[in-house]
């Protein structure tokens, strides 16, 4: 008698069985399949999953791939974890599937893997043009990945963890330099930015020193132009979402700042005040324009009908821009290392511009800054208005 199938994949015909395992972080199911030549033996395939995971003891553990259980620690165990942040699984995700997922390594026996088949791996990658910062990266999530291998009784010891393996390559030490604006490339900069929808972003960039996303996070609720200051308490970050076939897209989210002391309040250059006012303007002729399509968010920086603002829409509006001027292309940030320059050189003291920087650590500040360091210092946040002057 034939066997029963209900679906073909490759050519053949199978018993696909289906199981849900769980929610996602949003809510959505979490569901694996099943396939083999009979329900029966779907059921058993099923049956021998679920006991593994239940009982943390693996079954026919010699007969698991890396990439295999890689996928399952990956998608089943991390996505779902509180505790990596969404952007961290991302790159966890972007590391399985550029260097594991259709690596040699993917077919390898976990019973059988040893330190010399990674760097044998390692080795070729590295001489195909792989940096040793980046193989790095793999080996520091491939190891986090085969301490839950060892946990689980998959292996015996990790051959990451071998003092032995080597990450090929000289290390990446080399710091790289603080780009900043001169003055005259401010200068044209203002100008080109003239009645310019990007003129009240880049000129607030300048002028507070906030990072992208804390721009972008800004409500209105957030500025107080009576008091001259602004406070930053979000920031907007573009994240991974997957769906139940594990497809990746992506969607906007305001998240805390990343760390304690990135909750701050800036000061903002008198002279901005004019700049912020017309923004508000235009803004509320864009809304009233847009009339029931504008979706109403109370952000200082949005789209013409409301919405988050993609970053990447800002690079490219911010390169075209620099191209108009005649400037270097310079990202994004340049503003903030040029802000906090402007800070070194009017002699504000280390600790205030740690403090307006929203830096968890003066070291820090003081590590990125070196080459500006003054030796004396005052406090004169508002030296800073002759940039807009």
């Amino acid at each position: 008698m034939a066997r029963k199938t209900n679906c073909e994949k490759n050519g053949k015909n199978y018993y696909r069985l289906t199981v849900t395992l769980g929610r996602t972080a949003e809510g959505k199911l979490i569901r694996k399949d099943f396939y083999a030549e009979s329900k029966k033996e779907a059921e058993k395939l099923r049956d021998e999953y679920m006991n593994m995971i239940n009982s943390g003891a693996p079954m026919d553990y010699k007969n698991v791939t890396l990439g295999e259980l890689m996928h399952l620690w990956l998608y089943e165990i991390m996505y779902v974890s509180d505790r990596i942040k969404p952007s961290t699984f991302e790159r966890y995700e972007g590391v399985y599937r550029n260097y594991i997922k259709n690596s040699e390594l993917y077919f390898v026996n976990l019973s059988e893997l040893k330190s010399i088949q990674i760097q044998r791996y390692y080795n070729r990658i590295y001489c195909s043009g792989k940096t040793s910062s980046s193989i790095r990266t793999l080996n520091k999530i491939l190891k986090a990945f085969l301490n839950y291998a060892l946990d689980e009784g998959y292996i015996n010891r990790n051959p990451c963890s071998s003092k032995k393996l080597v990450i090929p390559g000289r290390s990446e030490l080399k710091k790289e330099s603080v780009e900043v604006f001169s003055e005259n490339e401010i200068k044209l900069v203002k100008e080109t930015l003239k009645e310019d929808r990007l003129e009240c972003l880049i000129l607030l960039a300048l002028g507070t020193g906030l990072r992208q996303g804390e721009l972008l996070a800004l409500s209105w609720d957030d500025i107080d132009l009576k008091r001259m200051e602004l406070h930053v308490n979000k920031t907007l970050k573009r994240q991974p979402v997957f769906d139940e076939d594990m497809k990746k897209s992506h969607t906007f989210v305001l998240i805390p700042p990343k760390s304690k002391s990135s909750n701050r309040t800036v000061p903002i250059p008198s002279s901005l005040i004019p700049v912020i006012k017309r923004h508000r303007t235009m803004q509320l002729e864009e809304k009233l324009k847009a009339g029931s399509s504008y979706t109403n968010k109370n952000l200082v920086f949005c789209t013409q009908t409301g919405n988050f603002i993609n970053q990447r829409n800002i690079i490219r509006a911010h390169e075209r821009l620099l191209n108009r001027a005649g400037v270097s292309y310079r990202k994004f940030h340049t503003y903030r290392h040029t802000y906090a320059t402007k800070l070194f050189e009017a002699k504000i003291p280390l600790k205030t511009i740690q403090t307006l920087l929203g830096h968890s650590d003066i070291t820090m500040t003081a590590n990125i800054y070196t080459h500006v360091m003054p030796k004396e210092r005052i406090t004169a946040v508002e030296k800073l208005n002759r940039l807009f002057v």
